[in-house]
């Protein structure tokens, strides 16, 4: 099958010789170029990942030869693997697709790539913000460092990570008033990740405003109820009469996070435009 048709069809969907067919992609590396990019974000899906992609990953991204961008691509793959089997752990093996051993060597690797000055920096970056999933004690520092530099992709990837990685309340603060908009919307979205209750003036304020992009206006909706949940609920009512499906949605399941007055206004019938 098509990787392109891949893309474009549920992961569920696969074929279940899926993982097969990436590995003899990533394997290949003469093979087409935009291929082995597409295979390599594609390899990092819950449905296919397992101790061979890992390895093909890294290969990938250890390989000096190999190009920045697939060399990135390999990292952020490794990165909802690394979530997943930090939260669960390996209590059941079968909950998660790789093994211990697999999972320690993920994190050995990326962090002794990204501590390597003379991987790229656009890899480093990427390295970083797949590794913080996992969150480990060098993150810290590696947060602040990538934070503190005049370089605003460096701070976007720090800002990114904070999301990750507690403990960083002043500079998701700070953050949040950066003219640099990749840079404002992480700092909203870790915002309401650590529930960083001074941000809720700023945060509420982008809900209400009428003028708030789609995508910040979403992270917003996100971060306000997880901040202040009952308050949250009045500010939020108003949206539900959007004539975007998305936001209506996001809307109603940020209200659903509590209960107040506001809840008394809606019943199990009411339709209102919301995709259930």
């Amino acid at each position: 099958m098509d990787l392109k048709i891949l893309k474009e069809t549920p992961p569920w969907d696969w074929p279940e010789r899926a993982d097969k067919m990436f590995l003899e992609i990533l394997a290949d590396d003469q093979g087409d170029a935009s291929n082995r990019i597409l295979a390599a974000e594609l390899a990092g899906d819950f449905t296919v990942i397992n101790d061979d992609l890992v390895d093909a990953l890294l290969s990938i991204l250890q390989g000096d030869d190999e190009s920045e961008e697939l060399r990135g691509k390999a990292a952020i793959s490794l990165g909802p693997v690394l979530d997943h089997a930090d939260t669960d752990g390996f209590d059941d093996p079968e909950d998660v697709p790789i093994s211990e051993d697999t999972f320690r060597k993920i994190q050995a690797s990326l962090r002794r790539l990204y501590l390597d000055a003379g991987v790229p920096k656009n890899v480093r970056r990427r390295i970083l913000e797949a590794s913080v999933r996992a969150p480990q004690e060098w993150h810290q520092n590696a947060i602040r460092a990538a934070y503190s530099s005049d370089d605003e992709d460096w701070r976007l990837t720090a800002v990114f990570s904070m999301r990750w990685v507690g403990g960083f309340d002043n500079q998701i603060l700070e953050a949040l008033e950066s003219n640099n908009q990749n840079i404002h919307y992480q700092a909203v979205c870790a915002a309401g990740n650590w529930e960083v209750d001074a941000a809720w003036s700023h945060l509420s304020k982008l809900v209400s405003a009428q003028v708030t992009d789609k995508p910040l206006l979403l992270a917003a909706i996100d971060a306000v109820a997880g901040i202040r949940p009952q308050e949250a609920g009045v500010i939020l009512v108003d949206l539900t009469n959007s004539d975007d499906e998305d936001i209506v949605e996001a809307a109603h399941e940020a209200m659903a996070m509590a209960e107040g007055p506001w809840s008394d206004e809606f019943d199990d019938d009411d339709d209102d435009g919301y995709v259930h």
